[in-house]
């Protein structure tokens, strides 16, 4: 399975997850409302990643301390969202759980209420 389709099936398997193209990339939307990740196939550098919604301090951390896998994205990062580059060896198991994080930063409680029950 190639990246994107990787990414894109972990965000699919979430309640209520829609995707379409934003900016020229692959986003995806809860509720086909708000955006929680966004495909970044070089965009605006050359590397390949993608941006999602991050808890508070989250980006800033994992950006000190891991600053190969993890970055401060443009436009959303000053909104502490988190960049993660995919073109370096990624943790598949940590991706999932970040996946899930960003989803819980935007989506409302009745989904996220749904997501516990599993």
């Amino acid at each position: 399975m190639d990246v994107l389709e990787r990414v894109r099936s972990l965000c699919l398997a979430l309640p209520e997850v829609t995707e379409r193209p934003s900016h020229g990339e692959p986003t995806w939307f809860v509720r086909d409302k708000k955006t929680f990740v966004m495909y970044a196939d070089h965009h605006h550098d050359d590397r390949l990643g993608v941006w999602m919604a991050a808890p508070p301090g989250v980006q800033e951390s994992l950006v000190a301390d891991d600053p190969e896998h993890f970055y401060r994205p443009p436009y959303v990062g000053h909104r502490g969202w988190l960049g993660v580059y995919l073109d370096v060896d990624v943790d598949w198991g940590h991706f999932e759980d970040l996946v899930e994080t960003a989803y819980r930063q935007i989506a409302p409680k009745t989904l996220i209420a749904r997501l516990d029950e599993v």
